[in-house]
């Protein structure tokens, strides 16, 4: 005899799934063009009926907001930006071919949302791709521009995991941050990459 099947209970319309409610409705009032409460309420149940139907993790559970880390992210994202399209730039003006790799670099925090976020600010910045995530083993591979020798592969390497460490420094749970604090002592101790 099988246990009977709940049925979907209140607690996905908890305050946890209401920005999703909020943002589906922005969604539906700017795809009609037009605000008016009959595209708001519509926009409403619209967002209503697809959180009831595709219920998604609460996003509580995989991140926290750090105000700190959110600005020192957000800096040096644009410095990053900046320095990376003048590589990109002296790269490409220099007499011969680009120099090309294809990296792996392992992801210290496999979580969803910071693999994502990662993956990304990394595709983002100028001279790098991201070709695929591997969720299983948090591999991230992607493709440098610029990379020709092995000290701008490590270089290349070392930016895409101080990326990630900002990353999990402005959205990451206690546990992604305790990850990446662990990961950060050890090679200070056995050197990179252990």
């Amino acid at each position: 005899m099988t246990a009977p099947q709940r049925l979907p209970d209140a607690s996905r319309l908890r305050a946890t799934q209401w920005p999703m409610i909020l943002g589906l409705t922005l969604l539906w009032v700017l795809l009609w063009g037009t605000v008016s409460v009959a595209n708001v309420l519509s926009g409403v149940l619209v967002g209503v009926l697809v959180v009831f139907v595709f219920p998604l993790p609460p996003i509580e559970k995989q991140a926290r907001l750090h105000p700190v880390g959110v600005v020192r992210f957000a800096l040096r994202f644009l410095g990053d930006m900046v320095i990376s399209s003048w590589r990109l730039n002296k790269s490409i003006l220099a007499p011969g071919p680009p120099s090309c790799a294809v990296l792996g670099v392992r992801m210290r925090c496999p979580g969803d949302l910071m693999l994502t976020v990662t993956a990304v600010a990394v595709s983002a910045v100028p001279g790098s791709t991201v070709l695929e995530l591997d969720r299983r083993s948090g591999m991230l591979y992607l493709h440098v521009l610029g990379a020709g020798s092995q000290a701008e592969r490590d270089r290349a390497r070392r930016e895409v995991l101080r990326l990630e460490a900002r990353v999990v420094r402005a959205f990451g749970t206690p546990a992604d941050v305790a990850a990446i604090d662990a990961s950060e002592t050890a090679e200070e101790v056995f050197g990179p990459w252990v």
